[in-house]
């Protein structure tokens, strides 16, 4: 059984039931993060299922220098603050430089350590400074076994309060593929994991300035996962993902999202209900 995390109200990990951390890929206004959290936060209290809200304020890491990247730092913080006091859920967003830390753990719940990040190590003991929760997202790059390494310079620095979202590896140009053996690797270290069942279907700049991406096997890739014991899902969605500013060919339609919450509610509760009778 995994470490069990405090996130605000809600538990990630140590045998606790499955949690969602969802919303927009990046915060594209306003109107449209509040709108969706609320929706979220309708959807996950009528299924019982533990919510966390996530939308990026800066996507630092684009395929072009025109993609869409968001708000910034200062005003995006002041829309997940909104959706944190005005609905009352746990909020996550990414962090990409040492300036955005200390302003960022005022306002947010956790931290996400961006992929392409997660073996910077002075900037991960920076992280690990502020005492919050983190979110490792593991390099596409990265083994599973390797990121044993990554969750003890968090440990190292004394903050325990680490978790690792698996979200795929590069496979040929273009292209991730998930290796579902991954999930129990990484489990094996005592860390809650997290499946990103979006950026694993992403096909990496596929689209020249922009990453496409395949939606169509994200309940499938999600489903199998939870069968293997994931202790939350990661989910990026839009009301129209083919008009989102960024992200749109992964991205789950919200109008989709209540049929696959059912079915991982239940594949999970029946894991979970094998794990505790044996």
């Amino acid at each position: 059984m995994t470490q069990a995390i405090p996130i605000g109200s809600i538990t990630l990990g140590g045998g606790a039931p499955l949690v969602l951390i969802a919303g927009p890929c990046v915060i594209e206004s306003r109107p449209l993060a509040l709108q969706v959290a609320k929706t979220l936060k309708q959807m996950t209290d009528e299924l019982d299922i533990p919510f966390i809200f996530k939308s990026s304020y800066d996507k630092a890491n684009r395929s072009s220098l025109a993609s869409f990247r968001g708000p910034g730092l200062t005003e995006g913080l002041k829309v997940l603050q909104e959706v944190r006091e005005t609905l009352g859920v746990p909020v996550l967003s990414d962090v990409h430089t040492s300036a955005e830390i200390a302003p960022a753990a005022e306002i947010l719940d956790v931290l996400q350590i961006p992929a392409f990040l997660c073996r910077q190590t002075d900037f991960l003991m920076q992280v690990a400074g502020t005492g919050k929760p983190v979110n490792v997202k593991k390099g596409q790059f990265m083994a599973p076994w390797d990121m044993k390494n990554v969750i003890e310079k968090f440990k190292g620095a004394g903050n325990e309060q680490v978790f690792v979202t698996e979200r795929g590896a590069s496979f040929g140009y273009n292209n991730l593929v998930a290796d579902l053996r991954a999930l129990p690797v990484i489990r094996s270290f005592g860390t809650p994991v997290v499946f990103d069942g979006t950026h694993s279907v992403q096909l990496p700049g596929g689209q020249g300035t922009a990453s496409g991406g395949q939606r169509e096997f994200v309940a499938t890739l999600t489903r199998a996962a939870v069968a293997a014991g994931v202790d939350g899902i990661f989910l990026e969605v839009h009301p129209d993902p083919d008009r989102a500013l960024c992200d749109g060919p992964t991205m789950v339609a919200l109008k989709d999202l209540p049929a696959l919450l059912v079915s991982v509610r239940r594949i999970d509760g029946l894991i979970k209900g094998e794990i505790v009778s044996s």
